[in-house]
């Protein structure tokens, strides 16, 4: 039998799908659910305790107490101010020894997940699971990427490698090789609403994902699903390019479908190479 897996459920639909697959594969689970971050529907009818964010001691005695052997970070997680967190003794100890790192979220993701494996729990990621969800080098649905915004494309891998070499976002709009907007904080929803404020004439700009060059690659990779196929659309881009092998497309048949529908371009794209079929 599977070894139980622990999720660690931000935000989004990857812990409900990640439920589902553990049925699916006969694997026992059990989700620490984080109160204002986790979607309630989506850990409803699964083993579940809810927690504070800053709660880290009793999320790990909750996994501990519940025989988790492999544990999955999913969902993204809105970051608040460290008073607003109120870290108890163990997520204290994390933000010490993680120290100027804690101000991204490079350096403190890579101390929680050295700190669970030295509690015995065994780190894996969302696509060690979902391993279908994981980017791939090539067109997704029937529309491709023209000249322009292959163009586009390079200049937002180049920008979105700068970012993140800074431990700043994953996320960057390019057009007509203009970068209209970076993501911060805000996160990649918010910076694509304000698209439509800044975009020029002419065919519309490309949003690109990519991991940070430091990432910790078991938590937090770049996502996009159907929802960010209908901000893109609705912001007027183009399309998608995500990092191949770097990034997840949830729901990959769904989101392809919407893509298709909404007449965006989706591409997992490995830099410097066309994405083939």
């Amino acid at each position: 039998m599977p070894p139980k897996l622990g999720i660690l459920a931000g935000g989004g639909v990857l812990p409900a799908r990640l439920i589902e697959a553990c049925r699916v594969q006969g694997r026992e689970c059990f989700i620490v659910a984080f109160k204002d971050q986790t979607d309630p529907q989506a850990i409803a009818d699964a083993p579940h305790e809810w927690v504070r964010l800053g709660a880290a001691g009793k999320a790990l005695e909750l996994l501990k107490e519940n025989n988790v052997e492999e544990l999955v970070m999913a969902g993204p997680i809105k970051r608040p101010s460290l008073a607003a967190i109120r870290p108890d003794a163990w997520a204290l100890k994390l933000l010490t020894k993680a120290g100027v790192s804690s101000l991204g979220d490079d350096g403190l993701l890579s101390v929680i997940v050295n700190e669970l494996e030295n509690e015995g729990l065994k780190v894996i990621g969302v696509d060690d699971i979902l391993s279908n969800f994981l980017a791939e080098a090539k067109v997704y649905g029937k529309i491709e990427p023209d000249k322009t915004a292959l163009t586009d494309i390079e200049r937002g891998f180049h920008v979105a490698w700068i970012l993140g070499q800074a431990d700043v976002g994953q996320a960057v709009v390019v057009q007509q090789g203009l970068v209209l907007a970076v993501e911060a904080i805000e996160g990649t929803e918010k910076m694509v609403s304000r698209i439509p404020d800044v975009a020029r004439e002419g065919p519309g700009g490309v949003l690109v994902k990519a991991k940070k060059p430091k990432q910790e690659k078991r938590a937090d990779l770049p996502t996009v699903g159907p929802e960010t196929v209908k901000q893109a659309a609705k912001a007027g881009l183009s399309g998608i390019a995500v990092e191949a092998g770097g990034a997840l497309v949830v729901d990959p048949v769904e989101t392809t479908t919407q893509a298709d529908r909404l007449g965006l371009f989706l591409v997992g794209y490995a830099k410097g190479s066309h994405p083939d079929r």
